[in-house]
């Protein structure tokens, strides 16, 4: 029964963070329910915890891996958020904090869901919880950026409602009575009316590519991410894009099964080359540092995309690199977000010298600018060349070739905004921001990523290699 203690202790503890009235002792029910949720996690992966509620609540293999990433970068951030609320003494948190925890509720729920409908409500659940956190601020433009996102992400939602409706349908064919259990689908995909499994593979990568920000749907990532506080951003871009990645791989699973595999193929790596390329044309004389890290995202949403479209090899790179991508954009985030506080803008004509006025912040964002661009020894130059190697071994040389030169091309334009603010002497104080000095707090958190991401490039523990070999495994082999 530990799953559905899982889903209780962030949300137990969201009933807790409501109810104390004092804004400096509500921030320290995040740690203690992340850490508590971190030992139930690992827990469960070590001793597998069988399927509930008619094996609508269970965990597959892509599940625990994506499980055991939310909760650690969660717990990553719910260190940061203490110290980050000191010096927001000005804001109330009690809405911030229960909405932090029903996400981390809610990103547990999609990765145990193994029934369609089930994982549509989970994922749009921590689309209504992440929503509050983007106008924490209270500014013009948070509150634009915040009903953007709310906009898109109902469109995109309702579009993967329609494919599951479709996906349902294309069943009846063989089945009068589908169920919308994902074994089910998969067992019996092989009969399904393959026009109706095509419509509706289409309207879930649309869906749910606008919950991860494919393009051309991530129209809502820059605003979101360039206006919501560094951790809410962290969350965004390594949390709920890894969710939707999962529902796409899931829904891909069934329509490889019912023999679409050139297909889904096609239109991963499609959209995969069309984000990494919108992404290296935004990217370039980006001023927000912010907003950089947002087009930077659609660029990794490219590459797990391109990657899944690949396959074999290609797809455990995607996978690995989807844990490389949330903790090295962890690390970027909560960087962003201190020396936006320090400077008192994100914007590279006010922000230089970040390495001098803030040692640490600074220099784990120089870091984690080159860990996210593929350089070594960090842990996405690994999964990014495991993708490349299976591109031209599989003797898709244009596909690879374009691949490298998207790359090249998002390194240069965010070596251009990161050199411009880590790099220089920073302005007078009385120009540009407060007093703010990297703590504890604020500043282990950074080290904690940065090591994470530096470990995954030395040396991948057994365990870890066992879950995305046991992933790789799950998502090729048909029932």
């Amino acid at each position: 029964m530990f799953l559905p203690i899982l889903i209780f202790i962030p949300l137990l503890a969201a009933l807790a963070a409501g109810a104390i009235t004092s804004n400096t002792v509500r921030p320290w029910i995040m740690p203690l329910a992340a850490s508590l949720h971190f030992a139930a996690v690992l827990t469960v992966l070590i001793v597998p915890a069988a399927p509930i509620w008619g094996g609508w609540v269970a965990l597959d293999p892509p599940g625990k891996l994506t499980l055991l990433l939310i909760s650690t970068l969660f717990l990553i951030c719910s260190m940061y958020i203490v110290g980050y609320l000191r010096y927001r003494t000005e804001r109330s948190n009690r809405v911030l904090i229960p909405c932090l925890l029903i996400f981390l509720a809610g990103a547990t729920l999609v990765t145990c869901s193994q029934q369609l409908g089930l994982m549509w409500i989970a994922i749009e659940s921590t689309a209504l919880s992440t929503a509050p956190m983007i106008y924490f601020n209270r500014t013009p433009l948070s509150i634009e950026a915040t009903w953007k996102y709310l906009l898109l992400s109902s469109v995109g939602i309702a579009l993967a409602l329609l494919g599951s409706f479709f996906l349902v349908y294309a069943s009846l064919a063989n089945n009068p009575h589908p169920t919308l259990l994902f074994s089910h689908l998969v067992r019996h995909a092989g009969a399904d009316n393959a026009v109706w499994l095509k419509i509706a593979f289409v309207f879930l990568l649309v869906g749910y590519g606008t919950k991860m920000g494919l393009a051309p749907m991530h129209t809502w990532k820059p605003d979101a991410y360039g206006e919501a506080p560094g951790v809410v951003g962290a969350l965004l871009a390594g949390g709920l894009t890894s969710l939707a990645f999962l529902a796409i791989l899931r829904v891909d699973r069934v329509c490889i099964a019912g023999g679409l595999q050139t297909y889904t193929s096609h239109l991963l790596i499609g959209m995969g080359l069309l984000s990494m390329a919108v992404a290296a044309v935004f990217v370039l004389g980006q001023k927000d540092i912010k907003r950089m890290l947002a087009y930077s995202s659609v660029e990794q949403m490219g590459i797990l995309a391109l990657g899944a479209g690949i396959g074999g090899p290609a797809l455990f790179g995607a996978i690995l690199q989807m844990i490389n991508n949330a903790l090295t954009k962890g690390m970027l985030f909560l960087a962003a977000g201190n020396i936006h506080r320090s400077y008192g803008s994100k914007s590279t004509d006010d922000v230089h010298g970040a390495m001098r006025r803030l040692p640490l912040s600074g220099t784990v964002f120089m870091l984690g600018f080159l860990a996210i661009t593929g350089s070594p020894p960090f842990g996405p130059f690994v999964s990014l060349f495991t993708i490349l190697n299976a591109a031209f071994s599989a003797h898709l040389f244009l596909i690879g070739g374009l691949f490298l030169l998207l790359l090249l091309l998002v390194f240069i334009g965010m070596g251009r905004t990161v050199l411009t603010v880590v790099l220089g002497r920073p302005l007078p104080r009385k120009q540009s921001g407060n007093i703010y000095r990297d703590g504890l707090l604020t500043g282990l958190p950074l080290i904690l990523s940065c090591l994470l991401v530096l470990m995954l490039g030395v040396h991948i523990p057994p365990f870890l290699s066992h879950l995305l070999h046991q992933a790789q495994t799950f998502m090729e082999v048909r029932p």
